[in-house]
């Protein structure tokens, strides 16, 4: 089979970045994985450069020549702001790969991928809690909701990164008196085998660990919740109302709030499925938007930038079927 009847599904995140070449009938042909994809970091030439190294090498694992894809179908990090498609989407298209290209934020991939393949359902809402977070929705007429989601500065609290950032600070706290006792002041360190606060910090300030360990932090944070810390605990609890609150708002600026609507949640924290999370989930959903039907989604999300590319070839349904196999 020629490249020209085969489509890119590209889920580029902020740690990693799978890349699928897959065809209209649903079959994956090849594969590739490469890193982070960061343009606020390293540029936007610089992560398209690294992200078309991943596209070239998942072609020549399914063993097709370089001719032009039919469709790129490219959900990505960082890609948070309306203007962030546009400038990324008019730089894939400029590489010439294909002959048609749709760059959307990566969470539209996690709302997909939990959505019917059949049409029944093209309404919903998606919260991403991995190393960030974010929420996109959308309306059964199309609309779409969804935040600037770039960390602080648009009021963002949380995910993975967050978490180990606020962990970190009550530890430090707790450990020269200033905050309240927490076994985190304890825990921190000797996952990294130092002795206390003082040593993790100096380690991290001065880089004999190297800043990437940090995502190492929230199990330890959610362990110490299991085990009834009243910090780890408020912690957890506080990103289980930051995920709800999220949905709720989406749900009623999509006048949603009142019909039954799937909120799909993904990403490590939540897949991870610690029970006070779940627990606080539950509980607060229940209250803000009982309508609502929450749950994980933990299929892959390159898969639900490869259902937009069929849905974008209008593929017949046993593709989807079969490629929902594939990822199972």
């Amino acid at each position: 089979m020629g490249l020209t009847n085969a489509c890119v599904a590209i889920d580029a995140g902020n740690s990693k970045t799978d890349v699928a070449v897959l065809d209209t009938a649903g079959q994956v042909l090849g594969s590739a994985r490469g890193g982070g994809f960061q343009p606020p970091a390293v540029g936007v030439a610089t992560a398209v450069r690294d992200l078309a190294e991943t596209v070239r090498r998942a072609a020549r694992n399914a063993g097709l020549p370089p001719e032009p894809f039919r469709h790129v179908s490219a959900c990505l990090a960082n890609a948070d702001l309306p203007r962030e498609e546009r400038e990324l989407e008019s730089a894939l298209r400029a590489l010439g790969w294909a002959r048609t290209t749709h760059v959307a934020n990566d969470t539209f991939a996690l709302l997909r991928a939990g959505l019917p393949d059949d049409g029944s359902v093209r309404h919903g809402v998606a919260v991403v809690c991995g190393a960030g977070i974010n929420c996109v929705g959308q309306a059964e007429d199309g609309r779409t909701h969804r935040f600037p989601a770039v960390g602080r500065l648009s009021g963002d609290w949380g995910g993975g990164g967050g978490l180990a950032a606020e962990a970190l600070w009550h530890a430090a706290r707790a450990e020269d008196g200033r905050g309240e006792r927490t076994e985190l002041a304890r825990a921190l360190p000797a996952h990294f085998g130092l002795p206390d606060m003082y040593a993790l910090i100096e380690a991290l300030h001065l880089g004999d660990l190297p800043a990437a360990r940090r995502h190492e932090l929230p199990p330890l944070l959610f362990a110490c919740a299991e085990q009834g810390d009243p910090v780890a605990l408020a912690l957890v609890r506080r990103q289980a109302d930051e995920i709800v609150s999220l949905a709720a708002v989406t749900l009623s600026r999509l006048d949603l709030l009142d019909v039954a609507c799937p909120v799909l949640l993904g990403g490590g924290v939540v897949a991870a499925r610690h029970p006070a999370l779940d627990a606080r989930l539950a509980e607060r959903f229940a209250a803000r938007a009982p309508k609502a039907t929450a749950h994980v989604v933990t299929d892959p999300p390159v898969l639900g930038a490869a259902l937009l590319a069929l849905d974008h070839e209008g593929a017949p349904s046993e593709a989807y079927a079969g490629l929902r196999s594939h990822y199972m």
